[in-house]
């Protein structure tokens, strides 16, 4: 944690840093850049003045929403800062528009009605091919910087001054041009600085759409359909998903936020669940290495659902164990026996009333059974503290050695011990069994085990047994 703290403070630094450094560099050349026009009357040097102008709006923009952006989130922006990114973006977007339909409307006009004279070519030469180099190092820096952070507000900036790079170039085009035409006593040539100048800006627009449309995208939460197909792909093949109902993202700044429902079988306990949920937000990471996860899960009967995991569902949704459950078919008609276990403390009106409404909740969701019987027993509620440790009751460990004896498949018993709480006599033991028998035929020969003993020692009230597999036995 502590380490991708620091990370994320080392982005931030470095974001403000070279958001600093490209605001310094937007207010020298947009200085260098409207004195160069003004004294050579070239519209194109002015236009690219004024982009500059924008350049700097954007850039100290830009330095304010990533100082705002990287922000915690608060009680006033649960979701963090980052939508300020966005924001700024967009608002860099509606600058970009607005320069270029005051360059094409004063374009338009020097076509129209006067043609301005470009009387100085060396100045604006100099300010532009330097302008170029600052612009190439500034689009380098902040696209360098911006695919580190994944910061929207500076990939803005740096596609911004790449394209500043070209429209410079085309403003040297004009100015070219103008210089022949007056060279050469060309008439023609003097419309080329406004029409470098309308170039300009026509390719600004252009690339300011799509800027735009990703600005407006992030602010509306658009991701790309790619982006979902490709969560929703990795997550169901998570072992135990039965589906994605439902798939929400979202972007702010360069933060993401994913929002899941995911339809899981409803016989799973909430450890299993809680693992499931780990295992889907590992593969959203996959793909969104740093997003904010939230998944909520919705019980669902699975496709392969057996009728016990029905039964054994119905019992889960009112929060009670049940055990020894059997289901046993009679004349074409199935019967459920089942073994619950309630508080120790609840009176038996009370749980008359509780196992008839589980009953009857069984019989509604499960159509294909017929009648339900249930044993209630009592689940302690409390931690038994034993008066008295019998270590070793050679007679009742006669008596269960004696009943192993019995059953072949039984190998040994041992960790034998007995224990007293006032009147009550447990007797607790692991037993070693054969490995490739199954889980049934353990169930019946420890259970007939436990009989054996009890009519041998009928004063002991409670008898636990644990099986073990021989390969597994070390005594």
């Amino acid at each position: 944690m502590t380490s991708a703290v620091s990370s994320l403070a080392g982005f931030s630094a470095e974001k403000r840093r070279v958001a600093r450094h490209s605001m310094l560099a937007a207010s020298v050349m947009t200085l260098l850049k409207l004195v160069a026009g003004m004294l050579s009357g070239s519209l194109g040097v002015i236009s690219d003045a004024a982009h500059s102008g924008l350049d700097l709006a954007g850039a100290a923009l830009t330095y304010f929403s990533v100082r705002v952006s990287d922000k915690p989130a608060d009680e006033d922006h649960t979701y963090g800062h980052g939508k300020f990114e966005n924001l700024s973006a967009f608002t860099e977007v509606l600058l970009m528009i607005a320069s270029c339909f005051w360059i094409i409307w004063e374009a338009v006009s020097r076509i129209l009605h006067h043609a301005v004279a470009v009387t100085d070519f060396a100045m604006p030469v100099a300010v532009l091919s330097a302008s170029i180099g600052v612009d190439f190092w500034r689009s380098r820096q902040l696209g360098a910087v911006a695919s580190r952070t994944g910061s929207p507000a500076l990939a803005t900036d740096a596609f911004h001054f790449s394209s500043d790079i070209w429209a410079s170039v085309a403003v040297l085009a004009g100015l070219g041009a103008s210089f022949v035409g007056a060279h050469y006593g060309i008439p023609a040539l003097r419309y080329a600085d406004p029409a470098a100048a309308l170039f300009v800006s026509f390719m600004i627009l252009r690339l300011t759409a799509r800027l735009g449309h990703e600005a407006v995208g992030a602010l509306l939460d658009e991701v790309p359909a790619e982006t979902r197909r490709r969560i929703l792909a990795e997550v169901e093949r998570v072992p135990g998903v039965i589906a994605v109902e439902q798939a929400r993202v979202r972007r702010a700044g360069a933060g993401y936020f994913a929002d899941l429902t995911l339809a899981l079988p409803r016989r799973f306990t909430f450890e299993h669940t809680g693992e499931l949920v780990r295992a889907a937000t590992e593969a959203v990471h996959r793909i969104l290495p740093e997003a904010d996860v939230v998944i909520h899960t919705e019980p669902r009967e699975a496709r392969a659902e057996s009728i016990f995991d029905r039964v054994r569902a119905v019992a889960a949704r009112h929060n009670v164990s049940v055990h020894e459950l059997s289901i046993q078919s009679r004349h074409g008609r199935l019967r459920v026996v089942q073994h619950v276990e309630l508080e120790e403390n609840m009176l038996l009106s009370q749980a008359h009333v509780f196992v008839t409404a589980l009953e009857a909740e069984i019989l509604r969701e499960v159509p294909e059974i017929d009648s339900v019987i249930t044993h209630i027993e009592s689940e302690p509620a409390t931690i038994e503290l034993p008066e008295e440790i019998v270590a070793a009751d050679r007679r009742f460990e006669q008596a269960l050695r004696d009943a192993a004896r019995q059953f072949p498949e039984i190998a040994d018993v041992h960790e034998i011990q007995i224990t007293r709480t006032g009147d009550h006599i447990d007797l607790s033991c692991h037993c070693t069994l054969p490995d490739d028998l199954t889980m049934q035929r353990v169930h019946e020969a420890i259970t007939a085990l436990e009989d054996h003993f009890k009519l041998a020692c009928p004063e002991v009230q409670r008898v636990i047994i644990h099986p073990e597999p021989v390969t597994d036995n070390t005594r």
